[in-house]
């Protein structure tokens, strides 16, 4: 049960694209608590498996946004925000690299795949953000981001999305700087290895996996709701002192040497 009241609470979440996403898993922990959310989906094609995942919410805001366009951005905080009437908060939730971008040699990463994984990746947290920032009035707001340890270490398999989550982290730091002075704060939760579709597909996932478990202190993985919790944390006014900030969740495996 969520200790966190965010009634009268309102937020988009750009990522859900199942059930077994993280980004749903904060939705469910958002809903709980009392906040409204609106949801975007890339495509019509992603329509439906959206809109499963939603459904236990009722009958919620749906817009269709590809991230990678700033003008759909816009337009997509436009309609949420004509059907919530404010926005507090925001969830970005968004990684994508080619998957022959992911396994073998990190040198033979193509120009087009790195760039496809750094746009998705990295820089659509850049027009998320900013033009969420006109929406939150005087009050500011908060926005959450998932990263990965791969920012700062090697995981075989991951490849260009460690180089991505390192820019996407970057990215938080200054955009926290520049939209501080406005009350929005930015931070990210970097997350344990969690079994989403997308997770599955990374060569040597089940291996990141064990060495977590085995070496965590608390002897096990985390779980989708301890990443949800945290991300709810920080969406809080709870946190209204904390920006910039990646917020690990992985059971201390970050900090063990062997």
């Amino acid at each position: 049960m969520t200790r966190l009241d965010l009634s009268g609470k309102k937020g988009v979440v750009f990522g859900v694209a199942n059930a077994r996403s993280i980004a749903w898993a904060i939705s469910q922990e958002l809903a709980d608590a009392g906040a409204e959310l609106a949801f975007t989906y890339q495509t019509e094609r992603l329509l439906d498996s959206v809109k499963k995942a939603v459904t236990s919410l009722g009958d919620p805001c749906l817009v269709e946004c590809d991230a990678t366009e700033p003008g759909q951005v816009e337009a997509a905080y436009e309609k949420a925000v004509a059907a919530l009437g404010k926005l507090d908060f925001v969830v970005h939730s968004i990684a994508y690299a080619e998957r022959d971008d992911l396994g073998g040699d990190f040198s033979k990463t193509g120009i087009d795949g790195f760039r496809t994984a750094l746009e998705v990746s990295a820089y659509t947290l850049i027009p998320i953000t900013a033009l969420a920032v006109p929406h939150m009035g005087e009050g500011g707001g908060s926005v959450v981001t998932l990263t990965f340890d791969a920012s700062e270490k090697v995981y075989p398999g991951y490849n260009v999305m460690g180089t991505a989550k390192a820019a996407l982290e970057n990215a938080v730091r200054q955009l926290a700087a520049e939209f501080g002075p406005k009350a929005v704060r930015v931070n990210a939760v970097s997350a344990g290895p969690l079994p989403t579709l997308a997770a599955r597909s990374i060569p040597g996932f089940n291996e990141m996996r064990r060495s977590h478990a085995a070496r965590a202190p608390i002897g096990r993985n985390i779980t989708h709701t301890e990443v949800a919790d945290a991300a709810v944390f920080l969406l809080s006014d709870l946190s209204s002192g904390i920006t910039g900030h990646v917020l690990p969740v992985d059971g201390g495996y970050g900090i063990m040497g062997i």
